[in-house]
């Protein structure tokens, strides 16, 4: 955002304070002040009055020309295009330095003697407008010849370049930086006057607009007559110092002028490109395909208001002004969901326009008044009457937040002088109403940020932190201490831990057949197209890194990361993801060099010397497209799922290049994070039983299990399944070894005490499942 000294004394009276005190004041009300620069015009470039222009009579691209400077008359050849007769024009007189390396001397150009240089605006070191001189007038005040340039103010301005944050649009304005420095400095703002020149007709005879439904944005309409209008120098100095000047165009200067005062978004309509019915021009506003309002003519679209305006064919006859405003969270929503491509006027829109577009109107016509344009009487309006957002503050809460008492008229003063409104109530509370041009303005902390810019932090007096020992023992707590317990465990067992974004690529989550968030919950802004949604599972981001570092040759990577998750209604969970990839040790001599992969039980039992004991059972459900169909498991505690454990699908393998890979997600807040206890063992001998019994192919080993579980014989202290046998003569039946261990806490186990709990074990297959011992 660029102002400059003597733009802003048409808007607030400064002539007391020094520019330095003021860039200083914006830094410490939140405009960063990116940089100040002083522009001076080099001295002897006096005023000068073209009288007389002849051809030079050996160059066909040269002139002669007389000028007055005042007390004489020089002749100067000059080669701009542009130069004629009765321009007053800035004339570097011989000896003046323009610039340390060119000095002007006198001087014969093809045999014809010059003294001096009509100069461009680039050579007196101001913004460019032309490729030809620089035509004064008396808006940069009354012309005087032989008058130095470096006398006249408006030229030898000082430039200041403020950095903006996204959400101070309301400081995208000339007007919106002085309402900052009024607030400040409590100097009033100077009163806008409307002086306008009006012709003898009114807009109603010549304009008629349909609103076909109802809209979004509040926009009003005026004609007006720009047949006699030219736009001063001063203002195509400044337009151009902005960047929006275009040569020979002054109602597209104008307009980009005046929103830069106003804030208010401006556009202009050829009357002429509208279509005529019984006299009157008609135009039309109405939504498209996609939503936006539109300006219609005979179905042609002349803008989408606020998104992206069409060019400004300059030419000196009757035009439509339309100033217009919508709610900037609105449009961002919509121009996000459709995607829609957007102009420059987009930037300024989606940050927050003016909303008083009628005072940016009536700005524009006293502006374009002054200079020869004439104003069709009133105005086609289509207005919505918004209502300012309420909010109610305890000014004991906003001290609390300050860390000083700042007192009720000092806070009430800050806030007016800011726009806003408000009325007392009980209990020291201010019922305050956000002016509509602070789009930012959502809860008391906004406020109190506010009231602190105005005070200055520096004036915030610093105190001591008092610290009372409290009980920090609760739920954050022991979640930390459970992940810091969950991330040593997974390093020991080879796992390196990843941090990754907690957005992802919706169309690699809809691809793998991921959960995705609602369409209206989902991101307005991401950072990068590729980072478009939140993520509703680490294990994409994990995948991704393993492949990312596939390519650069580690064919081997193991990844684990604790974060955060969304469902489709946006709610946050907590989850522990792994995933291995390739070999699972290194080449070395022990394994010839050809280590074998990673398989669905080695890595399992990577996870559960993480996370502790849990069971597995086949998915019911697989509901990804990562999980293999064949070689998965939910993860179980205490007969609950908390996770799942699988072989990544071999066709997500080859999208990302990657050899065997197995992946797990576990509940982080259902992992137990018990303390463990000590309890007595016993210091008598244990023995080992195998029993070889047969069952049908379709009975789960879990039935097994949870039979032998029921017997609760504390006699048995650990069994597993060591060896799965099954042939022909077996039929649809197989062979299962299971190994007990078996040991009493109180002596020695006797043979008839082992054989004892073995017929127990075996007299509650054969009741519970109908299973025996293999003959």
């Amino acid at each position: 955002m660029i102002i400059t000294r003597t733009w802003l004394e048409e808007f607030i009276d400064i002539s007391k304070i020094e520019t330095d005190d003021i860039c200083k004041t914006l830094n410490s009300i939140g405009l960063e002040v990116d940089s100040l620069e002083k522009n001076t015009i080099a001295a002897k470039v006096v005023v000068g009055k073209v009288l007389e222009k002849v051809k030079h009579p050996d160059a066909d691209k040269l002139n002669i020309c007389q000028v007055d400077v005042g007390e004489e008359t020089v002749q100067i050849v000059c080669g701009a295009k542009n130069v004629d007769t009765g321009q007053y024009v800035p004339v570097a007189l011989v000896g003046c330095q323009l610039s340390p390396d060119f000095k002007i001397k006198k001087a014969k150009l093809r045999g014809v003697e010059s003294n001096g240089m009509i100069c461009s605006s680039t050579e007196l070191g101001l913004a460019k407008l032309n490729d030809g001189i620089l035509e004064l007038d008396n808006s940069i005040g009354k012309l005087v010849l032989g008058k130095e340039l470096r006398e006249y103010k408006l030229l030898n301005d000082e430039i200041i370049e403020i950095e903006l944050t996204a959400n101070r649009g309301d400081c995208l304005s000339i007007n919106g930086v002085a309402r900052e420095l009024n607030a400040y400095y409590n100097i009033p703002l100077y009163e806008f006057e409307k002086n306008v020149e009006y012709n003898d007709l009114g807009i109603g005879q010549i304009l008629a607009i349909e609103n076909h439904k109802q809209i979004d944005s509040s926009l009003t309409f005026k004609v007006v007559d720009f047949k006699d209008y030219k736009l001063s120098v001063l203002h195509k100095l400044r337009t151009a110092m902005i960047g929006k000047y275009e040569d020979c165009n002054d109602i597209k200067n104008t307009i980009n002028y005046i929103t830069h005062c106003t804030g208010v978004i401006l556009n202009a309509y050829n009357k002429k490109m509208c279509v005529e019915e019984n006299g009157l021009s008609i135009l039309e506003i109405k939504k498209d395909s996609d939503g936006f309002d539109n300006v219609y003519a005979e179905n042609q679209s002349l803008s989408k208001v606020a998104v992206n305006h069409n060019d400004i064919v300059s030419q000196k006859e009757d035009f439509i002004i339309e100033a217009s405003y919508i709610n900037p969270e609105l449009l961002s929503k919509q121009v996000f969901e459709t995607k829609v491509k957007t102009g420059d006027v987009y930037y300024r829109a989606s940050r927050g326009s003016e909303p008083d577009i009628e005072k940016g109107i009536d700005y524009f016509t006293t502006f374009v008044s002054k200079y020869g344009a004439l104003i069709y009487k009133g105005a086609k309006n289509f207005i919505e009457d918004i209502e300012k957002t309420a909010i109610d503050v305890n000014i004991d809460k906003i001290n609390a937040i300050i860390g000083q008492k700042i007192s009720k008229v000092e806070i009430k003063r800050i806030l007016s002088s800011l726009g806003f409104e408000f009325k007392d109530t009980s209990n020291n509370v201010l019922s305050i109403r956000i002016p509509l041009f602070r789009h930012d303005i959502k809860n008391i902390a906004d406020v109190t940020e506010e009231i602190v810019r105005i005070i200055g932090i520096d004036n915030i007096q610093a105190k001591p932190l008092a610290i009372d020992e409290v009980n920090r023992v609760n739920n954050t707590t022991y979640d930390l201490i459970k992940k810091n317990k969950l991330r040593a465990k997974a390093m020991e067992n080879g796992f390196n831990e990843t941090l990754t974004y907690v957005f992802a690529s919706k169309e690699s989550l809809v691809k793998y057949s991921f959960e995705t968030v609602k369409e209206e919950l989902d991101i307005l802004n991401p950072i990068v197209k590729e980072l478009n949604t939140y993520r509703t599972t680490i294990l994409l981001n994990l995948v991704e890194a393993c492949a990312n570092n596939y390519k650069i040759g580690a064919k081997s990577t193991s990844f684990f990361e604790i974060g955060t998750i969304f469902d489709r209604n946006r709610d946050e969970s907590k989850k522990i993801s792994f995933v291995q990839t390739g070999a699972i040790e290194q080449e070395e001599v022990s394994n010839a060099g050809k280590p074998e992969n990673i398989d669905l039980f080695k890595f399992a039992k990577k996870i559960l010397n993480t996370i502790g004991k849990f069971d597995l059972e086949p998915m019911k459900t697989i509901n990804n497209s990562f999980i293999h169909p064949y070689q998965n498991a939910d993860v179980i505690v205490d007969g609950k799922v908390i996770g799942y454990i699988s072989k990544l699908h071999p066709s997500v393998c080859e999208d990302y290049n990657l050899s065997d890979t197995f992946i797990a997600e576990i509940d982080f807040n259902e992992i137990k994070n018990d303390l463990v206890k000590t309890v007595s063992y016993s210091k008598f001998q244990s023995s080992k039983k195998d029993l070889s019994i047969i069952t049908p192919k379709t009975l789960a080993y879990k039935e097994i299990k949870n039979v032998i579980n029921a017997l609760d014989d504390k006699n048995i202290k650990q069994f597993n399944l060591i060896d799965i046998y099954t042939d022909d003569k077996l039929g649809e039946n197989e062979s299962l070894t299971i190994r007990f261990v078996l040991q009493n806490d109180e002596k020695t186990m006797e043979e008839e005490d082992i054989t004892a709990s073995m017929n127990n074990i075996l007299e509650a297959l054969e009741t519970k499942l109908s299973i025996g011992l293999r003959q």
